[in-house]
């Protein structure tokens, strides 16, 4: 009897370890490295550790990297738009004029180019615009020097940020700030005088129903928020 009941112990005992070998889902240490099948190092730092399923794992990230892996972007460690909301307004914030066709010219040039009534004439090397004829929406002036013009963001770019594009993921922001809807060659003075001043507190000398019916339209593609906004109609009789 009491080398039965030895037995059933003993059974009993390798039953367990089998089960608990098997039948259980593996734990996952603290201090296991997980090598993603994109060949991206996890640790249990890491907001992507748990979802990671499918992985190698290593006891530690220099032993990770050494086989091959590499780091997850810095921004992954955060969420995704955090770098991109910062809190005050600032210039930066909507990237430079960009070169959106690789063609060395960028967008205040692209702007200049396709807005002259006239061809225009460029640098020597086809990156500039230096000469053209332009009419000023601000003004009805025509200028023919394209280094006495402003690109003017019709919606201000600060003006935007404090009506939603603080929200916005960069790239919005970036190209918020080179769609040609948006620009306007005008005259620097006038472009300078306005600044960040939005509808309620800056008008063009001139053609000021225009404006402000751009100004909406512009703020409304975008979804910003124009509640503060009188309707276009106000300024055209003005």
């Amino acid at each position: 009897m009491l080398f039965r009941g030895w037995m059933v112990r003993a059974i009993f005992c390798v039953v367990m370890v089998v089960v608990a070998s098997f039948g259980a889902a593996p734990a996952i240490s603290g201090g296991v490295v997980k090598l993603s099948k994109s060949g991206i190092c996890h640790s249990s730092e890491s907001p992507y550790f748990y979802k990671t399923k499918t992985f190698t794992p290593f006891s530690s990230v220099e032993g990770c990297l050494a086989a091959g892996g590499r780091l997850p972007h810095q921004r992954n460690a955060q969420s995704p738009d955090d770098d991109a909301k910062p809190k005050e307004y600032d210039r930066s914030h909507f990237g430079d004029w960009i070169d959106a066709d690789s063609d060395c010219q960028n967008t205040r040039h692209e702007v200049l180019a396709l807005q002259s009534t006239v061809p225009p004439v460029w640098s020597p090397n086809g990156c500039r615009v230096l000469h053209g004829r332009w009419i000023s929406a601000y003004t009805g002036d025509v200028h023919s020097d394209a280094s006495r013009l402003d690109i003017d963001h019709v919606v201000p770019l600060a003006w935007a940020w404090m009506h939603g594009a603080s929200q916005w993921p960069k790239a919005k922001r970036i190209k918020f700030a080179n769609d040609p809807a948006n620009l306007l060659p005008v005259e620097a003075s006038l472009n300078r005088s306005k600044g960040a001043l939005g509808l309620n507190d800056w008008l063009p000398p001139k053609n000021k129903c225009q404006y402000a019916a751009r100004f909406h339209r512009i703020a409304r593609l975008y979804g910003l928020d124009a509640s503060d906004l009188p309707s276009p109609q106000t300024y055209c009789n003005q």
